[in-house]
């Protein structure tokens, strides 16, 4: 079973497995680059492509736009709109990943020459994705062309409206499809059930896809002559959005994604985007922003003006030409970012009381009036995390309808049970991915939706538990937890989604001091046989096994500890500390 240290069951009760072949770093023969190359092995990466993964770039991964369905029709008719300079309305989700896929779309178009608007609906007024009153209304105001982006794939009534009030609608999006699809000018999804080589790409978020639409629009220009008298828009350059983006969204990070992130972290670096720079600084980021960065400080940060705010501020900070107004928005955003927060904890607190009744389904369902909607997305991957289950969190609002958002777990592809259940009648809406879902329900429906996910998804649940166990890369003495590890490991990102981060066992090790610190993380000072002492971290584990044991753990009694390696920054000289997943006993 490829078992690490005979664990089999661990404090949190899992059995700890090599992610690969055993290795371990206190061998005098070990070299950062072996480790490099294993961790590449172990996430899948194939040995003949082992120098593109440590590199990864985008012309090594980079498709042919033409792949993709309608693919060509979207940009043909892009670039007869900026040719005969038609009004565009670029209409997009009010996460990150909408955010940036209409930002990338605009700035493009502007770079082209033309001045595209962009509309972003209100959340808890309009709900997801476009409706046939928006269609109308931006066809008064006077749009030719309409380009939907990160929805739209399923928005029937919304896109035949469209068609009949004479406007063309281009739809760029990820999520899953029926097999009907609504009328549009052009349909780039590679999630499309009629897709053929494109379908391989299908993790990628939609502001991946609109990259593509972008470089298919590109070279459409440059074959009509287009840059016979102008310098050719750097499409490169928007990679720091597109990195953004696809980490915020929780997207694999395999393949083309790999690249994207890889190479926009290098143009974030350099602060180009003058909506990017604000929000680096109001984020209080001292350094080069990484994939983690993308993920924690800077992503919930653009969709707190989607939950809590004005769901436009994202692509307005995107967007904007003036440091002033940057520097604003960044601003209000990172006010926004702390008034959600506290909303979370009020819902998070709820919730957690009613899943905590119903733990035992395999999906979690809990619904609740008053919760604000625009946080139970967090709520939910709050649940999954917590209980080891998919998990569906629901705002009813006073006339009994509610707005749910759910995050799965590996192997249980929630999204395609949504739309099923959508199908069945059960749902008002509905849509998603594998990984996440939205929906919106009457309130007498709740019981059937939840009996109706039990039927479908506890088989898959109850094997995905079954395979459960903490997967790690390498073994070490705490005196191996240094700095120069945490580079060594690094070299083997961008880590995220379908490629995960590194997880080390170091030890054994005795508890020298532990404590409670923030909102319910438990903070510790270890020390190994090798007399090295290292600080390690877990994060939100004080009313769990696991802080029970740290902080427990008597004097004399050894632990392996599981996690990852981190830098902390804070103190004069950097030092690596420990965050931790899991812990057992060892001895």
């Amino acid at each position: 079973m490829n078992t690490v240290l005979n664990i089999t069951r661990s404090i949190l009760g899992q059995p700890w497995r090599w992610r690969a072949l055993e290795t371990d770093t206190r061998d005098p023969g070990f070299a950062p680059d072996d480790l490099v190359t294993q961790l590449l092995l172990a996430r899948g990466c194939p040995r003949e492509d082992l120098e593109a993964h440590k590199a990864p770039s985008i012309r090594t991964f980079m498709p042919d736009p033409s792949i993709f369905r309608d693919m060509d029709k979207a940009a043909e008719r892009l670039a007869d709109a900026i040719a005969h300079k038609e009004s565009v309305t670029v209409f997009g989700d009010y996460d990150v990943d909408g955010a940036t896929s209409a930002a990338l779309m605009i700035l493009l178009l502007r770079d082209l020459g033309l001045e595209a608007k962009a509309y972003i609906p209100d959340r808890l007024i309009e709900g997801y994705g476009p409706s046939g009153a928006a269609m109308l209304r931006l066809k008064a105001e006077g749009a030719d062309l309409i380009v939907t982006v990160d929805c739209g794939a399923q928005a029937f009534d919304a896109l035949e409206a469209a068609r009949d009030a004479g406007v063309d609608v281009i739809v760029v999006d990820h999520h899953k499809c029926t097999l009907a699809l609504p009328h549009a000018h052009a349909l780039v999804n590679p999630n499309r059930l009629d897709e053929t080589d494109g379908a391989a790409h299908g993790h990628l978020a939609a502001v991946g896809v609109a990259f593509l639409l972008g470089a298919a629009l590109i070279r459409v220009m440059r074959a009509r002559g287009a840059f016979a008298d102008t310098a050719e828009p750097r499409l490169l350059d928007l990679l720091d959005i597109v990195a953004l983006g696809t980490v915020a969204d929780v997207a694999q990070l395999r393949g083309l994604n790999r690249a994207f992130v890889a190479q926009g972290l290098k143009v974030m670096a350099q602060r180009r985007n003058i909506g990017l720079n604000a929000l680096i600084s109001a984020s209080r980021l001292t350094r080069a922003p990484t994939a983690q960065d993308l993920g924690f400080a800077l992503g919930p940060r653009i969709n707190a003006g989607g939950r809590v705010g004005k769901s436009d501020l994202g692509v307005r900070l995107l967007t904007t030409r003036e440091p002033q107004e940057a520097a604003a928005i960044a601003a209000e955003l990172d006010r926004l970012n702390e008034e959600r927060r506290a909303i979370e904890g009020i819902v998070q607190e709820a919730a957690d009381a009613l899943a905590g009744v119903a733990k035992e389904r395999a999906v979690l369902v809990v619904a609740g009036r008053g919760w604000h909607a625009g946080v139970i997305g967090i709520v939910a991957g709050r649940l999954k995390e917590k209980y080891g289950r998919p998990a569906i969190v629901i705002a009813l609002d006073e006339n009994g309808i509610g707005k749910g958002s759910g995050r799965s777990i590996s192997g249980v592809d929630l999204g395609a049970a949504v739309l099923s259940a959508k199908d069945s009648g059960l749902l008002v809406a509905g849509g998603g991915h594998a990984m996440a879902a939205g929906l919106t329900i009457a309130e007498d429906q709740l019981a059937a939706f939840g009996d109706f996910l039990e039927t479908r998804l506890a088989d898959a649940v109850t094997r995905s538990i079954g395979d459960r166990a903490l997967l790690l890369d390498a073994l070490l003495a705490p005196g191996g937890v240094t700095p120069a590890l945490v580079e060594a490991l690094d070299k083997g990102g961008p880590y995220g989604m379908g490629w995960p981060q590194p997880r080390i066992v170091a030890g054994p090790v005795r508890i020298i001091k532990a404590e409670i610190v923030g909102n319910g993380h438990v903070r510790v000072i270890i020390a190994g046989d090798d007399g090295r002492s290292l600080k390690a971290v877990a994060f939100r584990q004080a009313d769990t096994s696991l802080g029970a044991a740290l902080l427990g753990a008597p004097p004399h009694r050894r632990l392996w500890l599981a996690g990852r390696v981190k830098i902390d920054d804070w103190g004069a000289k950097p030092a690596a500390e420990l965050h931790l997943d899991d812990a057992a006993w060892a001895d």
